[in-house]
């Protein structure tokens, strides 16, 4: 069964979408479980999931802007890949402004603002950077959006912008009102209490969401994370999820298979 699509701008995007975590060691199980995913994610294996998405039906990558993403797709473009690059701003690069230009002129479809980022700027009061951003976004031509892990974030968007999509992580692992930044060996936490009170904000957001997280960085079995999900994805969001090939070299095909089961 083939995936459904929504429309986000003028773009076609498949209900499920694939995400770059995993390609750049962002397991969030821990350091040793990040130096697995980084030293099996090759460029080549990297490609190589993207291949198989795109063989399973899905048309579309949510991934950093940096470096070694854009040199990657790069090369997957030019190897006869159609995947579309929804691009998230890179924490570490301040000028993110200046970030998202870049994206824009490497083939990224679609930009939106760090969710570690969208986060502190909530706590720091500095809310001028979300316009900022959306407007960049539009200037060249993009659909904008953010992401965000903390309710008070989407509260404030829900209430104050109206970006072209919003990406709405079930839970809130680690503290970012001080620092936007991931740091390998962070504990974090996921706790259902969250989500169960973040989805209740989904329904008063008038674009498409992106439902992220939703399996817990791993820590929830996909047909009990689809099951719950399904609940609340609209018929108008999607879902994104991150893949380890190390674990099981068919797990792509087998989400699909569960996803337009449970959910699509």
């Amino acid at each position: 069964m083939a995936l459904k699509t929504v429309r986000i701008g003028s773009l076609d995007v498949t209900r499920l979408v694939i995400g770059g975590n995993p390609f750049s060691g962002f397991s969030h199980q821990g350091p040793a479980r990040d130096k697995e995913m980084r030293r099996y994610y090759t460029v080549d294996r990297i490609k190589r999931t993207l291949r198989k998405a795109e063989e399973a039906g899905i048309n579309t990558f949510f991934g950093r802007a940096d470096n070694h993403v854009i040199r990657m797709l790069e090369e997957y473009w030019a190897e006869g890949g159609r995947i579309q690059w929804f691009a998230q701003t890179a924490s570490e690069i301040d000028d993110y402004v200046r970030n998202i230009s870049t994206a824009a002129a490497n083939g990224a479809k679609a930009v939106y603002l760090h969710g570690g980022v969208a986060d502190f700027y909530i706590n720091k009061q500095q809310t001028e950077h979300f316009d900022k951003a959306l407007c960049q976004a539009r200037k060249l031509g993009l659909p904008g959006g953010l992401a965000g892990h903390k309710l008070e974030t989407h509260c404030w968007a829900r209430d104050h912008l109206s970006p072209d999509f919003e990406l709405v992580c079930y839970y809130d692992p680690i503290p970012r009102e001080d620092d936007p930044h991931h740091k390998a060996g962070d504990y974090e936490v996921f706790d259902p209490a969250h989500r169960d009170a973040l989805v209740k904000l989904i329904p008063g957001m008038k674009w498409p969401v992106v439902h992220y997280k939703v399996l817990a960085g791993g820590r929830t079995p996909a047909k009990e994370a689809f099951a719950y999900a399904a609940k609340h994805v609209r018929p108008q969001d999607i879902v994104l999820v991150g893949f380890h090939l190390g674990d099981d070299e068919d797990i792509i095909a087998k989400t699909v298979d569960l996803f337009n089961k449970t959910i699509g």
